[in-house]
């Protein structure tokens, strides 16, 4: 590097210096200056590497690389996401606007407004009937969309660049598609914690837990969806009649879902003949990317399909 001395400007290297008249160039120490070409390439390059991919570029689906995330999540630990006091208070339609839309046209074609303007404005706002809890990159949700084009089904992720992928994925399908998968959606929240603050009594009709986290240790256990307590919020925002839907890879949890939902009395797990019957239980492993893996793997399934009822009274 170049000093200062007493003497002028001169070369210290391993603490000798030289004057710099001294020094002898090698021919690859000379410097050349880029040329206006260069300085555009250099510029689009890094136009391109700071460009956000995330975001869609508006014209083809979000790819999973750019959405990183952990494949665990602890439930129990506390979270910053914004939560509705009352299901009442949530914005759904922000989910769904071209569905909402399609509905209010629908209402005031047929002239349903009646006399209290109040309870007209109930009756037009559609329901969320299906809730993917733990939806993971929403690939359920996508297969759902064409089979039940008149329900809302919404998915329930904790991570936050999993839940932002999914959404971006509904918007970029309605774009691609238009007319289509206008009824799915995504939200980021706890399920464990949250649910009954989305969801009225008996509002849903369908609920999913597809491969849920097993937390394999002994005193992780209480981190599971599926929780004798946590059973009471799930009967409740069924409707009777309601089916409820579990599957996982793990043979020891699907055991642990069976016993603890075979233990309520507000579920009743569907016959043979019933769950044959139902088109929603093909898609528990080909519409999902987990299972799609666990199939491609042939490993093992265990499914668990319970129908909400009455109960004692």
């Amino acid at each position: 590097y170049y000093g200062v001395s007493s003497r002028g400007v001169s070369l210290t290297s391993c603490g000798i210096n030289e004057p710099i008249s001294r020094r002898v160039k090698p021919p690859h120490s000379r410097v050349t200056m880029p040329t206006v070409v260069d300085l555009e390439a250099l510029g689009a390059k890094r136009e391109r590497e700071e460009r956000p991919e995330v975001n869609n570029q508006g014209n083809s689906l979000p790819r999973k690389k750019f959405y990183r995330a952990r494949a665990h999540c602890n439930p129990l630990s506390d979270s910053s996401f914004p939560v509705p006091l009352r299901p009442e208070e949530y914005n759904w339609e922000a989910h769904y606007p071209e569905f909402f839309a399609k509905a209010k046209a629908a209402e005031e074609a047929s002239g349903a407004k009646g006399k209290d303007a109040e309870e007209a404005e109930e009756a037009e706002q559609p329901l969320v009937r299906f809730a993917d809890v733990g939806c993971g990159f929403g690939g359920l949700l996508v297969r759902l969309s064409p089979l039940f084009p008149d329900q809302l089904a919404v998915g329930m992720e904790i991570r936050d660049k999993v839940s932002q992928y999914v959404k971006e994925r509904c918007v970029a399908l309605r774009r691609e598609h238009p007319g289509q998968y206008e009824n799915i959606s995504c939200i980021r929240t706890n399920s464990m914690k949250y649910l009954p603050n989305f969801f009225k009594k008996a509002q849903l009709t369908k609920l999913f837990f597809l491969f849920p986290d097993p937390h394999f240790k002994t005193a992780n256990h209480r981190r599971r969806i599926i929780q004798k307590s946590l059973l009471a919020e799930y009967a409740y925002t069924l409707a009777v009649g309601g089916i409820m839907y579990t599957i996982t890879d793990v043979e020891e949890l699907g055991q642990w879902m069976s016993d603890k939902i075979s233990a309520h009395p507000l579920f009743e797990r569907l016959t043979a003949e019933e769950a044959a019957a139902d088109p929603v239980i093909p898609l528990l492993i080909t519409g999902t990317e987990e299972g799609q893996k666990v199939e491609r793997n042939e490993g093992s399934t265990f499914l668990n399909v319970f129908r909400r009822i009455e109960g004692p009274k």
